[in-house]
């Protein structure tokens, strides 16, 4: 029998792209069942490749530009004018310009780090043409709330003293006006949009500072630094710019270390990203004509509910009533919710313990690997069932 096989995974943060992680997954798969029809659905949200795969998907190209990158030297990064029909749209990857792999191991330090280079790449889309611009938010190696993007659009933000702030998120504690009469006329223009997980808030217990702080390198002190910079940031924009918005806990508001709330005060709508990013692949109707899906990401954790991909794609897949086999790099506390929103099966793919260079370096190997384990265990099922 040939089974038909959706493998739609997301990639392994500085490790493995959605497609090279699709790639290994299908070597596995072979080695199980070497004439399946494999249809691989490598799959973005918003963060790295993002710009890649919907200039792919659509006919479209990537536009090399230098922008600022997150630690303020200047990078190589990138754009995406799209192809298709409707309004000249570009994509705005944010991880291409300040994503956390930009971000030197010795330099991490979210409270420094800016957008800066996004808000150019925005400029440059709009040089190009484009009247429609998409923002894809994750990956982000930053925290300073869209304030650095602000101020490559034109914005002045200023201390009480009328001074203009460096770029980072810490200095936003003593930001006290935003001034917003030199933004790009072109942007009311436009019609900007921000592919965003709708579970990161950029204010309270679970705003992007004491979530995702740590992980871009703030210790406990950072934390509260930068908590109470957000804060502020929330609170003068919410004056100056946007009376009347929810900037702390809106939906999306903490996207890309607060990336969410900045563009959100000048415009921009806050858009769930999986509705933004996965309608143009068709992903509900190749799913439900899969046999089976399989589906990967590099920490299968309590967050993965909470907007991953994986979720996603079990909740779509369970729709159809598809199984769905996830495989993560590691499994740590509260992955067994990921039951609850359709996923029948996971396993970690890492085949005894070892560092987390050793894991990176082999990664590909140990999906392909954890790939053939799985389906055999699936094969091995189906003979019991039958006898």
């Amino acid at each position: 029998m040939s089974y038909r096989i959706v493998i739609a995974p997301s990639g392994f943060k500085e490790s493995l792209s959605a497609g090279q992680v699709a790639t290994s997954i299908a070597e596995g798969v072979r080695r199980v069942f070497p004439d399946a029809d494999i249809d691989p659905i490598p799959l973005v949200d918003g963060g790295e490749g993002t710009a890649a795969a919907l200039a792919l998907a659509t006919g479209g190209r990537l536009v090399p530009r230098r922008a600022t990158g997150p630690v303020g030297e200047r990078i190589d990064a990138h754009f995406a004018l799209l192809g298709g029909d409707g309004p000249p749209t570009a994509v705005v990857e944010m991880a291409a310009v300040a994503g956390l792999s930009l971000v030197p191991a010795g330099r991490r330090d979210p409270g420094a780090t800016t957008t800066y280079g996004v808000g150019e790449l925005i400029r440059a889309a709009l040089d190009a043409g484009a009247r429609r611009i998409l923002v894809g938010c994750g990956d982000s190696g930053t925290s300073d709330g869209g304030a650095g993007a602000l101020q490559a659009l034109g914005a002045r933000l200023t201390d009480r003293l009328g001074d203009e702030l460096p770029r980072g998120g810490a200095a936003l504690r003593t930001l006290d006006r935003v001034e917003v009469s030199g933004l790009d006329p072109r942007l009311a223009r436009t019609e900007l949009l921000v592919a965003c997980n709708p579970f990161n808030v950029l204010c309270g217990p679970l705003g992007v500072a004491r979530v995702f702080g740590p992980q871009k390198g703030a210790g406990p002190a950072d934390v509260e630094v930068l908590s109470a910079a957000l804060e502020q940031w929330a609170a003068v924009l919410a004056r100056d710019v946007a009376p009347g918005a929810d900037l702390r806990t809106a939906p999306g508001t903490g996207a890309s270390g607060g990336l969410g709330a900045g563009l959100a005060a000048v415009g921009a709508a806050l858009l769930p990203r999986f509705d933004v990013l996965l309608d143009r692949l068709d992903l509900d109707a190749r799913l439900a004509r899969a046999d089976l899906v399989i589906t990967a990401e590099g920490a299968l954790d309590h967050q993965t509910v909470r907007g991953k991909i994986p979720a996603e794609v079990a909740r779509r897949a369970h729709a159809a009533g598809v199984p769905v086999l996830v495989l993560a790099g590691t499994i740590g506390p509260g992955a067994h919710e990921v039951r609850a929103v359709g996923v029948d099966a996971y396993s970690a793919i890492l085949p005894a313990p070892m560092t987390l260079l050793e894991a990176m370096d082999g990664s590909s190997g140990f999906l392909a690997d954890a790939t053939e384990r799985s389906l055999r265990i699936v094969m091995l099922g189906t003979r019991l069932a039958a006898a």
